[in-house]
């Protein structure tokens, strides 16, 4: 079968990998569409992230949907013809964060597409995969394959509102509006939120997050003064989503939140520096949020039943034979937010 297998930056060639013997216990499954994420882009374009880099050529992408075709001998739950999303989080089950509900910190995790163990755990963005049962999530007839890819980014903003704690009634503000920081408005919003205030330096993501749920969406670089507004009183909002992993992004809505304030930081950059008077004379509460686990069948869940949009995001859906034109359009932030590839 063919697959995108990235070897340096700007390197991504479509080769001919191996189809995995089909286990008793698991499902082959004909992927259909995958969504194109920040850490791809960031392969392409840099060859990874941090300290995380390519030492080998690796298969990307791990947001997919796709059909079954065969079911392993001892597989009586699914049955080939099922469409399905596909989980890209393979926990041990065994170490101790797995025993605690901490899979998401497992410490033999195996993630599609990820190049922070060695050697590399290969990704999705191939035309067939062999998963276990646990990794499929059945869609249904009114959710489309793109909807169903986009079951795992929508996992990690429903995981970071978890972090949150209870958001109902409350004020949010979410800072960086690409497609996770907008995935966060929904999930803020179906969680109870009463007001939701976006940020962004970009017109086009701001438009789109007014479609997905927030009140109001600023533009940043037009206006850095914007959240002044919200300083009276030591603050207004209760938690802020900081999406953007951006410094500036982070400590400029200091003021704009109140004390005991909650902070939930989803967004990855570079390392930043934190004002820790600030932190501590507001008593702010900082939190991380790192993947999700069982937030997955929940976001599929989620789509089923029609609970939740997510295709105002879907900016465009290209041939992985195009993939080059793919990733770029998912790198221009001027017109698009979630591009997919099709792998039909």
């Amino acid at each position: 079968m063919e697959a995108l297998v990235i070897h340096a930056p700007g390197d991504l060639r479509i080769e001919q990998v191996p189809t995995p013997e089909l286990g008793r216990d698991q499902l082959q499954v004909r992927v259909r569409c995958g969504g194109i994420c920040g850490s791809d882009l960031h392969y392409y374009r840099h060859g990874g992230f941090g300290t995380v880099r390519i030492q080998e050529p690796m298969v990307l992408g791990h947001e997919v949907a796709g059909v079954i075709e065969a079911v392993g001998s001892a597989v009586n739950t699914f049955a080939a013809g099922e469409r399905i999303a596909v989980s890209p989080s393979r926990p041990c089950g065994l170490c101790r964060y797995c025993q605690q509900g901490l899979q998401n910190h497992c410490l033999d995790m195996r993630y599609y597409g990820s190049a922070m163990r060695n050697p590399h755990v290969q990704g999705a963005f191939r035309q067939q995969l062999v998963v276990e049962t646990h990794q499929a999530h059945r869609l249904a007839d009114s959710v489309s394959d793109g909807e169903g890819s986009m079951a795992e980014p929508l996992s990690v903003a429903l995981y970071a509102v978890r972090r949150a704690g209870s958001l109902l009634g409350k004020r949010v503000l979410v800072t960086g509006c690409g497609p996770i920081g907008a995935l966060v408005v929904i999930a803020a919003r179906r969680a109870g939120a009463s007001e939701i205030v976006a940020t962004d330096v970009m017109p086009h993501p701001l438009r789109k997050v007014l479609q997905v749920g927030a009140d109001i969406a600023i533009n940043m670089a037009e206006q850095p003064d914007a959240l002044d507004r919200y300083s009276a009183d030591k603050g207004s909002f209760d938690v802020l989503f900081e999406a953007s992993g951006n410094e500036r992004a982070l400590t400029g809505a200091f003021n704009a939140l109140r004390p005991r304030g909650i902070i939930v930081q989803l967004g990855l950059g570079g390392e930043m520096k934190l004002p820790i008077n600030t932190i501590v004379a507001k008593e702010f509460d900082l939190r991380g949020a790192f993947r999700f686990h069982e937030e997955f069948a929940v976001a599929v869940e989620l789509l089923n039943k029609g609970l939740v949009d997510v295709k105002p995001l879907i900016s465009a859906t290209l041939s992985y034979r195009d993939s080059a034109r793919a990733f770029a359009l998912a790198g221009d932030r001027t017109q698009a937010m979630k591009v997919l590839m099709s792998f039909d």
